[in-house]
């Protein structure tokens, strides 16, 4: 095999795994969902907690569940749920096969907690990799349903 024929599988495998490696790709898709994934989340979730707040309306600044001792508003859900929303936006931008975008749940909540400093932008950078690498491996085995998700998340959470 020459260098050239293992290069142009190589672009095949990409093609057929729809893995698009470019600027526009990652620079404006993925950036664009994510923002839309922050403002479905994190955003929404202030301005209902600043309607509550300066509307004293109840059902909006009173806890409607309790999760591990923390209570949380309806806003205050919104807020924690943003790097999985984040995520699951930049899957979807980078057109991953549902059992990919589904697993990018589990690492934008990895990646968002983990990430240090580095929030969105580490969830960026992470979800984009392990979207990537879950779609390389999506339909590459008979237990796909076990497969690709351990890897999907593994990758994330392993980045975080």
């Amino acid at each position: 095999m020459t260098k050239d024929s293992g290069n142009s599988s190589f672009k095949a495998f990409l093609e057929r795994k729809n893995i698009e490696i470019s600027a526009k790709r990652y620079g404006i898709d993925a950036l664009s969902a994510m923002a839309q994934g922050l403002f479905c989340s994190l955003l929404i979730g202030t301005i209902i907690n600043t309607l509550g707040t300066q509307f004293h309306i109840g059902f909006l600044t009173n806890p409607v569940c309790n999760v591990s001792g923390v209570d949380y508003t309806v806003g205050g859900l919104c807020m924690a749920m943003t790097g999985p929303a984040m995520a699951i936006a930049i899957g979807y931008a980078l057109k991953c096969p549902p059992l990919v975008l589904f697993s990018l749940a589990t690492v934008g909540f990895a990646a968002n907690g983990l990430g240090g400093a580095g929030g969105p932008l580490a969830v960026l950078f992470i979800a984009i990799i392990a979207a990537e690498v879950g779609k390389a491996v999506q339909g590459e085995t008979k237990i796909d349903i076990l497969v690709t998700p351990l890897v999907t998340i593994g990758v994330g959470v392993g980045l975080s």
